[in-house]
């Protein structure tokens, strides 16, 4: 049941993450070919990193590299509080502040293509925030922040259309369509966070790759869109089935370049990839978070149930 905060909110985020306070808003499977190049040159693993600074330069790296192989779909995910912490742990809003920061750092590797680079944000409001910063306000839990995207070197987007008077009622959709702010001059698309309301934003995200960056042959960089929500069924198909077709079409050919997902209890672990490179499936040692030890690797990507219930306590005796 909604509280009245939540009502009166149009930023509460669904499925129990808090998002911001007040105003600010058929795919073609790769062939074995493909997948055999992809797994023949897998390198050797990276290092997991040891500051922020060390992983938006591996992330940089990874994507770069997945572009070059031609990949359509990329993936970039990982905590946004700490490197050892799990979605969730911080709050919704600082969450979301702290992934728009990174991802300015992030996108500093693709300045020289940044008149022809488009960044979705989930909504009108983020978009605002990113282009105008915040101010502070005790009363609403929310702090300042300067503008992340204020000298608009880079293209600006974003995937759903936010109406108050709608949303005090739940109701998100809207007849705005993303596909039409995408140039003929735009050769890279990169969306940022999209889980604020996933039906609405992923359905958006399908569209743009759906309509426009398939046939342009236009890769798309996910970062931090909390996919493995899709990948474990936490929205049930028959209740979701726009966020199922994402999925089942746009899952095979994703790459998921850069990962870092953290386990908790008693055997604190941390699954982690750098594109080229394996997955690796990481100790840490919870005195000492850049303490880690492998314990296993793969070229595939494992669930995180996989991961959970069979490899973890396999491995760690």
């Amino acid at each position: 049941m909604q509280t009245i905060s939540q009502l009166q909110n149009p930023r509460v985020k669904q499925f129990g993450v808090t998002p911001r306070v007040a105003p600010r808003g058929h795919a073609i499977a790769p062939t074995a070919a493909q997948q055999q190049q992809s797994e023949a040159r897998v390198q050797a693993p990276a290092p997991f990193p040891v500051s922020y600074d060390q992983a938006m330069r591996q992330a940089q790296e990874a994507v770069k590299a997945a572009l070059s192989d031609g990949a359509p779909l990329i993936e970039v995910e990982f905590p946004s509080t700490t490197l050892s912490s799990v979605s969730g742990d911080g709050e919704g809003q600082n969450e979301m502040n702290a992934s728009m920061g990174f991802l300015r750092q992030f996108l500093g590797a693709f300045r020289s293509r940044a008149a022809t680079t488009r960044v979705f944000f989930p909504d009108n409001v983020e978009l605002s925030v990113a282009r105008r910063g915040q101010t502070e306000d005790p009363a609403a839990g929310r702090k300042s922040m300067d503008p992340k995207f204020g000298d608009a070197v880079f293209q600006l987007g974003y995937l759903t259309q936010q109406n108050a008077a709608w949303a005090v009622f739940g109701f998100y959709k809207s007849a705005f369509d993303p596909v039409k702010l995408v140039k003929d001059t735009d050769d890279l698309l990169v969306i940022a966070y999209p889980s604020f309301n996933p039906r609405e934003e992923l359905s958006a995200v399908y569209n743009l790759y759906d309509k426009v960056a398939r046939d342009r042959k236009m890769p798309v960089i996910i970062f931090n869109g909390e996919l493995d929500r899709v990948r474990g069924g936490y929205y049930p198909p028959v209740f979701f089935p726009e966020i199922a077709k994402f999925g089942q079409d746009l899952f095979p050919i994703t790459t998921t370049a850069y990962y870092i997902h953290n386990f908790k209890g008693t055997r604190p672990a941390t699954l982690f990839r750098c594109y080229p490179g394996p997955w690796q499936l990481l100790a840490r040692n919870p005195l000492d978070e850049n303490d880690v030890r492998v314990l296993w690797t793969s070229v595939k990507m494992p669930s995180l149930k996989e991961v959970a219930l069979e490899i973890l306590p396999q491995v760690w005796k």
